[in-house]
C-alpha cells in the first residue's frame, strides 16, 4: 500500500486510523487497525499546490491538533513520538500561514507535508483527545469539515484542561517562541493558546459555529465522551456537563 497525500493535514499516510460516517444516525467515529497503515508514503508538495487557501489553513491546523494532542496526552513517554510532535508543531507554526498566503510556495508546502506526516506518526502512537472527540461528532451531526472543526475547537479544549496541561503547553510556547522571561507555566500555556487563536485569525478561520442547535448538545456530548472515555490518553477526564458547556461555548 502506497499512500500519496494531497492535503497536509490528516497524516493518514502514516496512521492506523480511519473515520466512518453514518448519514442515517449523523454519527462519525474512528476505527483503528495496524493493517491500514500504509507501508510507503510519497510526500510531493506539487500535489498540494492547488489546494484553496481555506483548505490549506484548516487541514494545516488539523495537523497541529494531532501534534498538540499527542504531546499533551498521557502516553507522553516515548522519546521518538515526542520529538515528532515537537517538530510538527514548530514546522506548522513556521509554514502554514506562508502556504495559506502563497499556495505556490513549494518550500512551505513541502514543510507542511512533512509536518503533517510527523504529526500523524506522533498521534498514531501518542493518541488524540477531546478536540477530536467533539470535532468528529460536530462533523457527524452537521457535516462540519474535520479540519475546520479541529481549528475552532482546539483553543476551547486546551483552556478547559487548565493546570493539567500547563507543563506541556508551556514547553510548546517556548518551542515556538511565544513565551517571555519570567512567565509562569500557566502564563506560558496561555501564551501558546493565544498564539493558536492568532494563527487561526490570521487565516480567517472563525472561532464559533452557527450550526449548533441546543437540542443536539446532549447527544453530541454523549457521543464524544463515548469515543474518548476511557481510551484517549487525555490530561484530564471530561464529564458530560463539562463537554456540554464546551459545545455550548462553541455556538455562535
Amino acid at each position: 500500500l502506497f499512500a500519496v497525500p494531497t492535503t497536509a493535514g490528516t497524516g493518514s499516510e502514516t496512521t492506523i486510523a480511519a473515520v466512518v460516517s453514518n448519514p442515517q444516525t449523523h454519527e462519525k467515529y474512528p476505527i483503528n487497525d495496524p493493517v491500514i497503515r500504509p507501508r510507503y508514503a510519497v510526500l510531493d508538495p506539487v500535489l498540494t499546490v492547488g489546494l484553496p487557501p481555506h483548505i490549506t489553513s484548516t487541514t494545516g491546523m488539523d495537523a497541529m491538533t494531532h501534534a498538540v494532542e499527542s504531546y499533551i496526552g498521557k502516553f507522553y513517554n516515548n522519546t521518538d513520538t515526542c520529538i515528532k510532535a515537537l517538530l510538527a508543531v514548530e514546522m506548522i507554526f513556521n509554514n502554514v500561514e506562508k502556504a495559506y498566503k502563497d499556495g505556490k510556495d513549494l518550500e512551505a508546502r513541502g514543510q507542511m507535508l512533512l509536518a503533517s506526516h510527523y504529526a500523524g506518526y506522533s498521534f498514531t502512537r501518542g493518541g488524540v483527545g477531546y478536540i477530536h472527540g467533539i470535532g468528529h461528532n460536530l462533523g457527524g451531526m452537521y457535516g462540519v469539515p474535520h479540519g475546520l472543526a479541529m481549528s475552532v475547537i482546539m483553543p476551547y479544549v486546551l483552556e478547559w484542561y487548565g493546570a493539567a496541561a500547563h507543563k506541556p503547553l508551556s514547553e510548546l510556547a517556548e518551542l515556538v517562541g511565544v513565551s517571555k522571561p519570567g512567565m509562569s507555566q500557566s502564563q506560558k500555556a496561555g501564551a501558546f493558546i493565544e498564539a493558536i487563536k492568532a494563527l487561526n485569525h490570521s487565516m480567517n478561520i472563525p472561532n464559533k459555529f452557527d450550526c449548533i442547535k441546543d437540542a443536539d448538545i446532549p447527544i453530541i456530548a454523549e457521543r464524544a465522551l463515548r469515543e474518548c472515555n476511557p481510551t484517549y490518553p487525555v490530561p484530564k477526564i471530561m464529564s458530560k456537563k463539562d463537554c456540554m458547556a464546551i459545545i455550548r461555548s462553541l455556538k455562535a
